[in-house]
Protein backbone atom coordinates (compact mmCIF):
# COMPACT_ATOMS: atom_id res chain seq x y z
CA UNK A 1 0.00 0.00 0.00
CA UNK A 2 1.47 3.40 -1.10
CA UNK A 3 2.36 5.98 1.69
CA UNK A 4 -0.56 8.62 2.33
CA UNK A 5 0.10 11.92 1.57
CA UNK A 6 1.19 14.52 3.63
CA UNK A 7 -1.71 17.24 3.21
CA UNK A 8 -0.37 20.71 3.48
CA UNK A 9 -3.08 24.06 3.28
CA UNK A 10 -1.40 27.04 1.54
CA UNK A 11 -2.72 30.75 1.85
CA UNK A 12 -1.23 32.97 -0.38
CA UNK A 13 -3.25 35.75 -2.38
CA UNK A 14 -0.57 36.18 -5.52
CA UNK A 15 -2.15 34.22 -7.77
CA UNK A 16 1.34 33.39 -9.91
CA UNK A 17 3.04 32.37 -6.32
CA UNK A 18 0.49 30.17 -5.12
CA UNK A 19 -0.16 28.67 -8.48
CA UNK A 20 3.36 27.95 -8.63
CA UNK A 21 4.10 26.90 -4.87
CA UNK A 22 1.06 24.45 -5.74
CA UNK A 23 2.58 22.75 -8.79
CA UNK A 24 6.28 22.52 -6.89
CA UNK A 25 4.75 20.83 -4.11
CA UNK A 26 2.51 18.81 -5.68
CA UNK A 27 5.30 17.56 -8.07
CA UNK A 28 6.89 16.89 -4.65
CA UNK A 29 4.28 14.21 -3.39
CA UNK A 30 2.16 16.95 -1.42
CA UNK A 31 -1.26 17.21 -1.64
CA UNK A 32 -1.53 20.62 -1.53
CA UNK A 33 -4.78 23.03 -1.38
CA UNK A 34 -4.29 26.38 -2.44
CA UNK A 35 -6.47 29.17 -1.14
CA UNK A 36 -6.45 32.86 -1.99
CA UNK A 37 -6.97 34.51 0.91
CA UNK A 38 -7.59 33.89 4.82
CA UNK A 39 -11.10 33.31 4.72
CA UNK A 40 -11.40 30.68 2.05
CA UNK A 41 -8.12 28.89 4.05
CA UNK A 42 -9.81 29.25 7.27
CA UNK A 43 -12.96 27.38 5.97
CA UNK A 44 -11.14 24.98 4.25
CA UNK A 45 -9.04 23.56 7.73
CA UNK A 46 -12.22 23.68 9.65
CA UNK A 47 -13.20 20.70 6.92
CA UNK A 48 -10.47 19.47 6.11
CA UNK A 49 -7.23 17.71 7.85
CA UNK A 50 -3.86 19.30 7.52
CA UNK A 51 -0.02 18.50 8.42
CA UNK A 52 1.03 21.70 7.61
CA UNK A 53 -0.06 24.77 7.42
CA UNK A 54 1.87 27.15 4.85
CA UNK A 55 0.48 31.12 5.67
CA UNK A 56 0.80 34.57 3.55
CA UNK A 57 1.14 36.89 6.19
CA UNK A 58 -0.36 39.81 4.28
CA UNK A 59 -4.04 38.65 2.79
CA UNK A 60 -7.05 39.86 1.91
CA UNK A 61 -10.33 39.22 3.80
CA UNK A 62 -8.06 37.51 7.10
CA UNK A 63 -4.51 38.34 7.18
CA UNK A 64 -1.99 35.42 8.08
CA UNK A 65 -1.72 36.44 11.88
CA UNK A 66 -5.09 36.32 12.29
CA UNK A 67 -5.81 32.78 10.31
CA UNK A 68 -3.05 31.18 12.20
CA UNK A 69 -4.79 32.42 15.68
CA UNK A 70 -8.16 31.17 14.77
CA UNK A 71 -6.15 27.56 13.17
CA UNK A 72 -4.85 27.37 16.42
CA UNK A 73 -8.00 27.52 18.63
CA UNK A 74 -8.90 24.36 16.67
CA UNK A 75 -5.30 22.60 16.40
CA UNK A 76 -2.37 23.46 18.58
CA UNK A 77 -0.20 21.17 17.55
CA UNK A 78 -0.29 21.60 13.53
CA UNK A 79 2.84 23.03 11.94
CA UNK A 80 2.43 26.43 10.36
CA UNK A 81 5.31 28.19 8.78
CA UNK A 82 4.97 32.18 7.48
CA UNK A 83 6.05 33.63 4.13
CA UNK A 84 6.26 36.84 4.10
CA UNK A 85 7.72 39.86 1.98
CA UNK A 86 8.78 41.77 5.73
CA UNK A 87 11.86 40.82 7.39
CA UNK A 88 10.93 42.93 10.58
CA UNK A 89 11.72 41.84 13.26
CA UNK A 90 8.85 42.69 14.98
CA UNK A 91 6.86 40.67 11.97
CA UNK A 92 8.97 37.44 12.92
CA UNK A 93 8.69 37.56 16.83
CA UNK A 94 4.36 38.41 16.61
CA UNK A 95 4.50 35.17 14.42
CA UNK A 96 6.34 33.03 17.03
CA UNK A 97 4.19 34.76 20.00
CA UNK A 98 1.11 33.19 17.57
CA UNK A 99 2.73 30.04 17.78
CA UNK A 100 4.84 29.48 14.39
CA UNK A 101 6.97 26.76 13.30
CA UNK A 102 9.51 28.78 11.43
CA UNK A 103 9.45 31.49 8.07
CA UNK A 104 10.74 32.20 5.53
CA UNK A 105 11.05 35.84 3.71
CA UNK A 106 9.98 36.32 0.42
CA UNK A 107 12.23 35.76 -2.75
CA UNK A 108 12.72 32.35 -1.29
CA UNK A 109 14.13 29.45 -2.99
CA UNK A 110 11.82 26.50 -3.97
CA UNK A 111 14.77 23.81 -2.29
CA UNK A 112 14.45 26.07 0.84
CA UNK A 113 11.15 25.90 1.48
CA UNK A 114 11.34 22.06 1.08
CA UNK A 115 13.73 21.68 3.73
CA UNK A 116 12.06 23.86 6.13
CA UNK A 117 8.79 21.24 5.45
CA UNK A 118 11.40 18.24 5.75
CA UNK A 119 12.71 19.74 8.86
CA UNK A 120 9.56 19.96 10.27
CA UNK A 121 8.20 16.83 9.30
CA UNK A 122 10.87 15.30 11.06
CA UNK A 123 10.76 16.92 14.26
CA UNK A 124 6.81 16.37 14.37
CA UNK A 125 6.84 12.45 13.06
CA UNK A 126 9.25 11.38 15.77
CA UNK A 127 7.28 13.65 18.30
CA UNK A 128 5.36 11.05 19.71
CA UNK A 129 7.99 8.52 19.93
CA UNK A 130 10.90 10.26 21.06
CA UNK A 131 9.66 12.90 22.88
CA UNK A 132 7.84 10.94 25.28
CA UNK A 133 10.80 10.16 26.55
CA UNK A 134 12.28 12.66 29.19
CA UNK A 135 14.72 11.11 30.81
CA UNK A 136 17.61 9.28 29.76
CA UNK A 137 20.78 7.60 31.16
CA UNK A 138 23.83 8.99 29.43
CA UNK A 139 27.12 6.56 30.83
CA UNK A 140 27.05 7.25 34.30
CA UNK A 141 25.06 10.35 33.74
CA UNK A 142 21.05 10.98 34.26
CA UNK A 143 19.76 13.67 31.89
CA UNK A 144 16.27 14.90 33.20
CA UNK A 145 14.84 16.85 30.44
CA UNK A 146 11.76 18.33 31.67
CA UNK A 147 13.67 19.21 34.87
CA UNK A 148 16.90 20.95 32.75
CA UNK A 149 19.00 18.69 35.19
CA UNK A 150 22.11 16.47 34.39
CA UNK A 151 23.41 14.59 37.69
CA UNK A 152 26.58 12.67 38.10
CA UNK A 153 26.52 10.79 41.14
CA UNK A 154 24.19 12.49 42.83
CA UNK A 155 25.34 15.74 41.92
CA UNK A 156 22.69 17.73 40.25
CA UNK A 157 23.90 20.66 37.64
CA UNK A 158 20.92 22.58 36.31
CA UNK A 159 20.98 23.03 32.76
CA UNK A 160 19.83 26.20 30.61
CA UNK A 161 16.56 25.87 28.36
CA UNK A 162 19.30 25.75 25.21
CA UNK A 163 21.89 23.50 26.72
CA UNK A 164 18.54 21.07 27.61
CA UNK A 165 16.90 21.28 24.53
CA UNK A 166 20.25 20.54 22.45
CA UNK A 167 21.37 17.92 25.03
CA UNK A 168 17.58 16.04 24.43
CA UNK A 169 18.19 15.83 20.55
CA UNK A 170 21.88 14.14 20.92
CA UNK A 171 20.02 11.94 23.28
CA UNK A 172 17.12 11.06 20.78
CA UNK A 173 19.78 10.78 18.16
CA UNK A 174 22.28 8.67 20.10
CA UNK A 175 24.88 6.87 17.99
CA UNK A 176 23.86 8.31 15.15
CA UNK A 177 24.48 11.67 13.40
CA UNK A 178 22.33 14.58 14.69
CA UNK A 179 22.31 17.10 11.58
CA UNK A 180 23.94 20.27 12.35
CA UNK A 181 21.02 22.32 10.26
CA UNK A 182 18.61 20.31 11.95
CA UNK A 183 18.95 21.47 15.19
CA UNK A 184 19.53 24.45 14.40
CA UNK A 185 16.34 24.95 12.53
CA UNK A 186 14.41 23.50 15.90
CA UNK A 187 16.54 24.82 18.78
CA UNK A 188 17.34 28.24 16.93
CA UNK A 189 15.09 28.46 14.27
CA UNK A 190 17.37 30.16 11.87
CA UNK A 191 20.62 28.48 10.35
CA UNK A 192 22.28 31.65 9.98
CA UNK A 193 26.32 31.85 10.97
CA UNK A 194 25.67 33.62 14.27
CA UNK A 195 23.46 30.95 15.40
CA UNK A 196 25.78 28.12 14.33
CA UNK A 197 28.63 29.90 16.14
CA UNK A 198 26.57 29.94 19.32
CA UNK A 199 25.08 26.01 18.55
CA UNK A 200 29.30 25.30 19.11
CA UNK A 201 29.42 27.22 22.24
CA UNK A 202 26.86 25.27 23.50
CA UNK A 203 28.30 22.00 22.60
CA UNK A 204 31.56 23.22 23.83
CA UNK A 205 29.64 23.40 27.47
CA UNK A 206 28.08 20.13 26.76
CA UNK A 207 31.16 18.09 26.52
CA UNK A 208 32.35 19.88 29.49
CA UNK A 209 29.59 18.92 31.43
CA UNK A 210 30.03 15.10 30.30
CA UNK A 211 33.43 14.71 30.77
CA UNK A 212 33.28 13.13 33.58
CA UNK A 213 32.75 10.37 32.23
CA UNK A 214 34.92 9.15 29.62
CA UNK A 215 32.82 6.99 27.60
CA UNK A 216 30.50 9.60 26.81
CA UNK A 217 31.67 11.66 23.61
CA UNK A 218 30.15 14.11 21.23
CA UNK A 219 32.11 13.94 18.16
CA UNK A 220 32.13 15.87 15.32
CA UNK A 221 31.18 14.72 12.22
CA UNK A 222 32.79 16.60 9.18
CA UNK A 223 30.15 18.68 7.08
CA UNK A 224 27.31 16.61 8.96
CA UNK A 225 26.83 17.41 12.30
CA UNK A 226 27.50 15.37 15.83
CA UNK A 227 27.33 12.39 17.14
CA UNK A 228 26.58 11.35 21.16
CA UNK A 229 28.38 8.32 21.94
CA UNK A 230 27.73 6.62 24.73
Amino acid sequence: MSEEKIRILLAEDDENLGSLLREYLQAKSYDTHWLPDGEKAYKSFQKNKYEICILDIMMPLKDGFTLAKEIRIIDPEVPIIFLTAKSLKDDVLEGFSIGADDYITKPFSMEELIFRIEAILRRTRGKGIQNKQTVFEIGRYRFDANKQVLTLDEEPHKLTTKESELLKLLCNNANNVLERNFALKIIWVDDNYFNARSMDVYITRLRKYLKGDPSVEIMNIHGKGYKLIM
